[in-house]
């Protein structure tokens, strides 16, 4: 069954690495964007019930337990398999965590980033180890034991000891789940675009370079499967059975709606986009007049790109295996790509150069 994504923009502070379409928005922006989003929720036609919710951002747990259940509200298919809130630590208390689960929430995806001080104030953010810790505690008594950790490399300021010292607490700690993303340097975020200018703001002349971010993503791989936390995808490692389901989705190139700013969605043919800033979505009220497709999906090549994520890899289509057999031979031949059993999947090696491979099968 679809999935169903539900953005919410707003933040209390812009991370120095963020690139995505969120901010600090005016508190006043916020009911009405709240109020377009509910309709156009409303306004979609449910010809099935979602198996998954996720909400993401922005920062959807600074949302009022009762503006969420709100939302929620909207949403058909109560309960769901997997229901998922982004939250920055620093603000669960037992009575919010008790409200996510009432709601319906049984995942919660923390974006951590680092347990080191150092490089935690660096990117813009304020809890502590010790603060994830409680709130991770929190959550577990509220009957919410499904916990996602996120995990940057590369970020300023950091060293092998500082990144092992963040693997040391998801021992202690001890998730279901943990997403360890490399750092992206592109003109979308504040850091990214002050390391592509050569300058100093935000620690951008004490970030890694790219073998040793590289290394710090070895060394996660390494820890965690040792903690029998398995990388199921690139950026994604669970323990057997907490592997993202929403996020498979995508993967696996099944169908998903997405509601608010700048949200995306995909009918297993055609892809769909929301309006990209606040101000945009809420003078459109999108969902009441039908949503535009922006592109047809290249399915046959969307296969590559996104089957190739996942640790298990993708059995292509006899034709795929004709049409793709230079590229898929060169990859092979270069170490990057192994097939075995009419699967293909890339090797250790080809997850660190994944770009370099996804391309070559875009345009064929």
């Amino acid at each position: 069954m679809p999935g169903v994504y539900v953005s919410y923009p707003f933040c209390a502070q812009k991370c120095t690495y963020c690139n995505f379409a969120s901010g600090v928005f005016p508190a006043e922006w916020e009911a009405p964007y709240l109020a377009v989003l509910r309709r156009e929720i409303a306004a979609h036609p449910w010809e099935w019930q979602p198996e998954t919710v996720y909400l993401g951002g922005g920062t959807p747990g600074n949302l009022h337990p009762d503006a969420l259940g709100a939302v929620l509200n909207t949403i058909p298919g109560r309960p769901w398999a997997e229901a998922t809130i982004e939250a920055a630590p620093g603000n669960i208390t037992a009575e919010k965590a008790r409200a996510w689960e009432a709601a319906g929430i049984n995942r919660v995806s923390l974006g951590v980033q680092s347990f080191v001080e150092k490089e935690i104030r660096r990117a813009g953010r304020k809890h502590t180890a010790q603060v994830v810790a409680g709130e991770i505690a929190i959550l577990r008594a509220a009957g919410i034991r499904n916990v996602n950790v996120d995990l940057i490399a590369g970020l300023s300021g950091q060293t092998e000891s500082g990144w092992r010292e963040s693997l040391d607490w998801i021992d202690r700690l001890a998730p279901e789940h943990v997403s360890v993303y490399m750092l992206e340097v592109d003109e979308g975020s504040r850091l990214g675009k002050e390391m592509m200018l050569g300058g100093v703001r935000y620690g951008a002349a004490d970030t890694p370079d790219d073998d040793q971010t590289a290394a710090f993503y070895e060394t996660a791989v390494e820890r965690l499967a040792a903690l029998g936390i398995a990388r199921y995808e690139i950026s994604n490692f669970a323990r057997p059975g907490s592997e993202s389901r929403h996020n498979l989705k995508y993967w696996k190139l099944e169908p998903y709606a997405g509601f608010g700013a700048d949200a995306h969605s995909f009918d297993g043919r055609l892809r769909y986009q929301n309006a990209k800033t606040v101000p945009e979505y809420v003078e459109q009220a999108p969902g009441l007049s039908g949503l535009r497709p922006f592109e047809t999906a290249r399915l046959d090549e969307e296969r590559f790109f996104v089957g190739l994520r996942l640790t298990a890899g993708m059995r292509p289509e006899p034709e795929e295996w004709v049409r793709f057999d230079e590229p898929i031979r060169r990859f092979v031949d270069s170490g990057l790509l192994e097939a075995s059993g009419g699967i293909l999947r890339l090797t250790n090696r080809g997850v660190l150069l994944s770009n370099e491979v996804f391309q070559e099968f875009i345009g064929l």
